[in-house]
């Protein structure tokens, strides 16, 4: 059966609230994961390397699905495209809440990724409902719906799972993002598909860009493990090469890759994708070793924090990053972006250099972390908009998609490497790793951080751009 689609109508305010609910319910869902990793390593046994791979994976299917998502959205309309997506993340809502250990756990995140498409579909609907004006409000409205459902997903994922269990953690937002689909499936019209040449989804570059970010993350979550076994990281590392090659030989011929290469050719997309990974490599590491400091038991170095407790304590850097893109983009049209980057390099290296120094009390983390994400959203959401405003109209969305994959992946390599220090940090019959290992993440951080200056250098001042 075809689908009929009439001229794209004006939205109410009803359909444009089913959009922010299912922005709330998909931000709760998606930050389960920090606050409680502490307790999910305990339950399900895992090593640090392990944990880490945990609370990346969501993001990396995310920016393999996001390219397709829009590539689709554009083919058969948002509306089509989003609910299926839903169908797909709600799957992997509820495996993920009956996962019993760490394989079935990470099938459910893979699934779950597919809602990190859902948000640029909802801009794609509220601008084909919506006139200009209105439309940015509306997608402001769903932005920061989207970043208190993550906020309440950070506070309330900590005591569903210790009053509940980790079960209940994952399927009670699910049920949200059901109850959210039906409503947008229900109030929201069907839009018109913008794109009709044709045009394939590059599956070949697909395939391969997931086998090379999964072999990443092998070789930097397993690498710590299998010292013993040189032969086997070796064997990861030149498949790794012969996926990495295959897929920028692929991209290149391409008809309509799925990720445009030559875009970095252009200096202000491939410096901005430099500068992207780079820092993002460095928030990782507070992302991911502040919550396990932590939960290091109060009778050594840590503070013995609960997953309840952790959700709280982590909730300045969840305010600090929400007003990050507010003032990035008044500091952008003020300054600059180059401006806004020098001093969001700059503060996020001292706020890594004041955890490596300073850590033995709580205000110390809350305060370091918090300096860290305000740094990041300045710097991302400075980079996104000097990368959007400096290609042609029709280029915006495989210029800001590099710069989205190069984003997951410094996060991604940052995450894993930290993991991967942990686990080479934790004395023999321990499970607790030594207080240095968290420094020497710390330290490590700070230097990529700081290193990220002799790019911002090359950088034109960027104001009004």
């Amino acid at each position: 059966m075809t689908t009929t689609y009439a001229p794209a109508r004006p939205i109410g305010k009803a359909a444009v609230g089913a959009l922010g609910a299912l922005a709330v319910a998909t931000g709760a869902l998606e930050s389960v994961v920090t606050p409680t990793l502490p307790l999910l390593q305990r339950e399900l046994d895992l090593s640090p390397a392990e944990g880490a791979l945990l609370s990346i994976v969501l993001l990396v299917t995310g920016a393999l699905i996001t390219p397709i998502a829009g590539t689709l959205g554009d083919r058969y309309g948002g509306k089509r495209v989003v609910v299926r997506l839903m169908a797909v993340v709600c799957a992997g809502g509820l495996v993920s809440a009956l996962a019993s250990n760490l394989p079935v756990l990470l099938l459910g995140q893979v699934l779950q990724g597919a809602m990190v498409g859902a948000l640029p579909l909802s801009f794609i609907l509220v601008r084909a409902h919506l006139p200009a004006g209105e439309s940015k409000v509306a997608i402001g409205v769903v932005s920061g719906l989207f970043v208190g459902g993550a906020m309440a997903g950070t506070l309330a994922a900590g005591p569903v799972a210790e009053g509940l269990s980790r079960h209940w953690m994952f399927a009670l937002p699910t049920f949200a993002v059901i109850g959210a689909t039906v409503l947008v499936h229900r109030l929201m019209p069907h839009d018109r598909p913008r794109r009709t040449d044709g045009a394939g989804i590059d599956w070949p570059g697909l395939v391969l860009l997931s086998g090379t970010l999964v072999t990443l993350m092998l070789v930097l979550g397993l690498g710590a493990d299998l010292v013993a076994q040189p032969l086997v990281p070796l064997g990861l590392v030149v498949l790794l090469a012969a996926f990495g090659t295959g897929w920028v030989a692929v991209e290149r011929r391409a008809a309509s890759p799925m990720v445009d290469l030559r875009m970095l050719t252009r200096p202000a997309v491939g410096k901005s994708c430099v500068l992207t990974f780079l820092i993002c490599v460095g928030t990782s590491a507070a992302t991911y070793l502040v919550p396990q400091l932590f939960a290091v038991p109060s009778d050594t170095y840590g503070f013995g924090a609960s997953a309840t407790a952790i959700g709280f304590l982590l909730l300045p850097g969840a305010l600090a990053a929400s007003l990050a893109g507010p003032i990035s983009g008044i500091g952008v049209r003020r300054l600059g972006s180059r401006a806004v980057v020098t001093a969001g390099v700059l503060l996020m290296a001292v706020g890594l250099l004041g955890l490596a120094a300073a850590h033995t009390e709580i205000w110390h983390l809350v305060l370091g972390k918090a300096l860290v994400a305000l740094a990041n959203g300045l710097c991302v959401t400075a980079m996104v908009t000097r990368t959007a405003t400096s290609v042609d109209l029709g280029d915006t969305g495989i210029a800001t998609g590099l710069v989205l994959v190069t984003r997951v992946i410094g996060f991604a390599v940052g995450v894993q490497v930290t993991g991967a220090i942990l686990t080479a940090g934790t004395p023999s019959g321990s499970e607790i790793p030594a207080e240095s290992a968290f420094v020497a993440g710390f330290v490590l951080a700070a230097a990529v951080t700081a290193l990220s200056l002799l790019v911002v250098r090359t950088m034109s001042k960027g104001v009004k751009e």
